[in-house]
C-alpha cells in the first residue's frame, strides 16, 4: 500500500484553509458591511434603522464567534488526539460544512499515514527482537542513568540464571559480583571473564559500549558463555594431541619391546644351554644400540612437547626492526657457510620499531629462515628475502619469502598443526610454535605461494 505523500498532504491543507479563509473574509464583509450601514444610519438620525443594524450585527459578530469556535475545537480535539498519540480514531464527514469536511478528510489521512509508519516500525522491531531472541549471545541495554531496562533477550537472563527484571539494581541486590563486572567496568573489545553463577564459575566473553539518543545515555552489554565452547575445543585438542603422542609413541616402543623379547630370548637359551646356544656378543650390542636409539628418539619428542608447552608468556620491548635484523643476519652466517644460498634482509622504513618478545620472535625467524634455506635449496640459486613493513591500514608485518618448491595445497592447513611434518628428520614443532608465540603478540602467521614460484611466510602484528 502506498502511502499519502507530502504533496497530497500539502494539497490538502492548501484547500482546507482556502474553504476556511473564504467562510472567515465572507463574514468579515459582511460585518464590515453592516457596521458602515450603522454608522452611516447614526449621522443621519435613523434610530429605528441602527437599532435593527446593531441587532444585525450582534447576531453577526455572534454567529462568527460560533463559527470560529467549532473550527478551533475541531482543531483541538485533533491536537488533544496527537498528544496521546491516539490515532486511530476517524472523523466522519456527513453533514459537515465544506470546510470542516477538509478538515475531517486531513484529519483522516494523518491518522491513516501514522497507523501505517507505526505498523511498519512495530513489524520490524518484531522482526528484530524474534532475531535477537533466537541467537544465544545474551543482550541487554539499559539506561545509564535510571538503570531502567529498555529490553534484553532470554539468553541474557538464562547466563546468569535471572528471571526477568526492569532496572539493573535487581541485578545489584541478587548478585553484587555480577554487577560490578557487568555494569561498573568497561569492556573496549571482547573480554574473557570468570562469573559466578549458579554456585560455580563460567568463563564469559563480555564487551560493552555506551551510545547516546537525544539527551540520554544508554549502554548495550553482550555476554557470550563460551565455557561450553571451551570445553569442547579443548576436549578435541586432548583427543588430537593423545592421538598424535600414542602414535608417536607406540612407533618408538614397539620396536624397542620386540628387540628386548628377541635379545631376552637369546640370553635365555644361552644360559639353558651355553654350549649349543652360542651368545654374540656383536649381536647383543648392536641390539642394545638400537633399544639405545630407539630410547633418545622417544626422549626427544617429549622434549619437543615441553618446547612447545612452556611458551606462555611474553617479556615485551619495543624492538628496532633494523638491528633484529642485523643481529639475525650474524646468527645465520655460519648456516649459509655450507650452502649457496642467498639470504637479504629488505627495510621499506629503517625506523620501524615493533613491541614484542625479541627472544622468541628471533626464534620464529631463525626457524622460518631455515625452512625457507631448505625448501630452496635444489634451485639454482637459492634464496630467501626477509621484509618487514606497515600496510595501509596501519599494521606492521615481517615477511619471510623463499624461491623453493612452494606448499602444496593439502599440507597448508596442516603445516601449523602440532607433530605435523613432511621432513624425514623433522619434529614438526617448529610452525606449530611458531604460531603459538604469533597468537600471544596478538598476531598471525600466514602461509602462501608466491606466482613467481616458492612461498612467503607473513608474520602479521
Amino acid at each position: 500500500m502506498e502511502l499519502p505523500g507530502p504533496h497530497y498532504t500539502g494539497d490538502w491543507i492548501n484547500m482546507t484553509f482556502k474553504t476556511y479563509h473564504t467562510g472567515i473574509l465572507l463574514r468579515i464583509l459582511i460585518l464590515v458591511f453592516f457596521l458602515g450601514v450603522g454608522i452611516w444610519c447614526v449621522f443621519e438620525n435613523w434610530y429605528l434603522v441602527t437599532s435593527i443594524i446593531l441587532l444585525v450585527l450582534i447576531t453577526i459578530v455572534y454567529e462568527f464567534f460560533r463559527f470560529l469556535s467549532k473550527r478551533f475545537e475541531v482543531i483541538d480535539d485533533f491536537f488533544e488526539s496527537v498528544k496521546y498519540r491516539d490515532f486511530s480514531r476517524r472523523y466522519l464527514t456527513a453533514n459537515k460544512t465544506k470546510d470542516i469536511q477538509r478538515f475531517y478528510e486531513g484529519f483522516n489521512t494523518v491518522n491513516q499515514v501514522v497507523r501505517e509508519i507505526n505498523s511498519e516500525k512495530e513489524t520490524q522491531y518484531l522482526y528484530l527482537q524474534k532475531i535477537l531472541e533466537l541467537v544465544d549471545i545474551g543482550i541487554l541495554a539499559y539506561e545509564t542513568e535510571s538503570g531502567k531496562v529498555l529490553w534484553s533477550n532470554e539468553s541474557f537472563q538464562d547466563t546468569l540464571d535471572f528471571p526477568s527484571f526492569k532496572n539493573i539494581q535487581f541485578v545489584s541486590s541478587r548478585n553484587s559480583q555480577v554487577y560490578e563486572i557487568l555494569f561498573n567496568k568497561f569492556y573496549s573489545k571482547p573480554t574473557t571473564v570468570d562469573l559466578n553463577v549458579k554456585r560455580e564459575t563460567i568463563k564469559v566473553l563480555l564487551s560493552n559500549s555506551i551510545f547516546s539518543i537525544e539527551e540520554k545515555s544508554f549502554k548495550l552489554v553482550v555476554v557470550h558463555n563460551i565455557e561450553e565452547t571451551l570445553n569442547k575445543t579443548e576436549s578435541e585438542a586432548w583427543k588430537k594431541l593423545l592421538s598424535v603422542m600414542t602414535h608417536e609413541i607406540m612407533n618408538s616402543i614397539a620396536p624397542i619391546s620386540s628387540l628386548a623379547n628377541t635379545l631376552k630370548l637369546q640370553v635365555q637359551m644361552h644360559r639353558e644351554k651355553p654350549s649349543i646356544n652360542k651368545l654374540d656378543v656383536d649381536d647383543l650390542n648392536a641390539g642394545l644400540s638400537s633399544i639405545e636409539k630407539r630410547s633418545e628418539g622417544l626422549l626427544k619428542f617429549a622434549k619437543t612437547y615441553r618446547s612447545l608447552n612452556k611458551v606462555t608468556s611474553l617479556n615485551l620491548e619495543t624492538v628496532k626492526l633494523k638491528e633484529l635484523f642485523n643481529d639475525l643476519k650474524h646468527l645465520m652466517q655460519s648456516q649459509l657457510k655450507n650452502t649457496n644460498a642467498k639470504l637479504s634482509f629488505h627495510l621499506l622504513d629503517e625506523g620501524l620499531e615493533i613491541e614484542m618478545d625479541s627472544y622468541l620472535m628471533e626464534q620464529v625467524l631463525i626457524n622460518l629462515i631455515l625452512n625457507g634455506i631448505e625448501a630452496s635449496i635444489e634451485q639454482k640459486h637459492p634464496e630467501v628475502q626477509v621484509s618487514a613493513g606497515k600496510k595501509m591500514d596501519g599494521r606492521l608485518f615481517i615477511r619471510v619469502k623463499d624461491n623453493g618448491i612452494g606448499i602444496s595445497e593439502e599440507i597448508k592447513e596442516a603445516a601449523f598443526v602440532p607433530f605435523f611434518t613432511t621432513k624425514k628428520e623433522g619434529s614438526g614443532i617448529g610452525l606449530s610454535l611458531s604460531k603459538q608465540i604469533m597468537t600471544l603478540h596478538g598476531g598471525k602467521i600466514q602461509a602462501n605461494n608466491n606466482l613467481d614460484g616458492g612461498a612467503t611466510i607473513s608474520l602479521n602484528f
